[in-house]
């Protein structure tokens, strides 16, 4: 015979585990998957990573499926930039994205000759490598790997194109109240430039700020479940990296 005190008590008990999540999950950290190679070489296809939802306030999107519960973002912090960011794109405001925090409201960015300027700077960039190969999507690609250096000193890791670079752009004016992305992997993101898909990303679109990575395996070698494959899946380097 079943015992209906001991089923209340465990629906109970999975109850408030489950509240305990939703509110974890959307106050203060959220892991996320990374499907794409638009960051790398800063993060890769298999990353799993932890978001702090905390970082810049709170918004709608700050919930499980965006709940129209508050209207504007409420404790808010403005982002640094150079912070590896995840927002909902503006197109559908439900598709999360990873970029890199480059233009701050009111700020100028253009591309002229393959080099970053903001506010009519050059952003100044070392080569690092001229040999590496990256991931495109399921191809790869042969690029040039730099080390930038953003106006308020923030270092970062970009890769461009060895042939056929992006060039040109006409000059991106960050709205006041939005923010400006770019991929780490400059010729294979998309990212603000792409004004119809993503373009400025409004303040309360903002979820979280990336801070470390806890888990990462190459899918490509094997998948999770074939553990005689772990000692070359499996990255192990990359457990619990600080993303910067």
């Amino acid at each position: 015979m079943i015992n209906k005190k001991f089923i209340i008590e465990n629906l109970k008990t999975l109850f408030y585990a489950l509240v305990i999540a939703l509110i974890l999950r959307s106050l203060l950290i959220q892991p996320f998957y990374i499907p794409s190679s638009s960051m790398e070489p800063t993060l890769f296809v298999g990353d799993r990573l932890f978001v702090t939802k905390y970082s810049y306030g709170y918004s709608k999107h700050s919930f499980p499926f965006s709940p129209p519960i508050l209207q504007n973002r409420i404790f808010f912090s403005e982002p640094k930039r150079g912070d590896v960011v995840v927002f909902k794109t503006p197109a559908d405001n439900r598709t999360d994205y990873i970029k890199r925090l480059i233009g701050l409201p009111g700020d100028e960015i253009q591309f002229i000759d393959s080099n970053l300027f903001i506010n009519n700077s050059e952003i100044f960039k070392s080569i690092i490598s001229k040999t590496d190969t990256i991931y495109c999507g399921k191809s790869t690609i042969n690029v040039l790997t730099f080390e930038e250096k953003l106006p308020n000193g923030k270092l970062h890791r970009s890769v461009y194109l060895k042939d056929f670079p992006y060039q040109n752009s006409d000059p991106f004016v960050v709205p006041k109240d939005y923010y400006f992305f770019l991929g780490d992997n400059r010729d294979c993101s998309k990212d603000s430039r792409f004004l119809s898909s993503v373009g400025y990303v409004h303040k309360d679109n903002l979820v979280g700020k990336a801070q470390f990575i806890f888990f990462s395996s190459d899918k490509s070698i094997g998948s999770f479940f074939a553990f005689w494959k772990w000692h070359k899946s499996i990255r192990f380097n990359r457990f619990f990296k600080k993303i910067i």
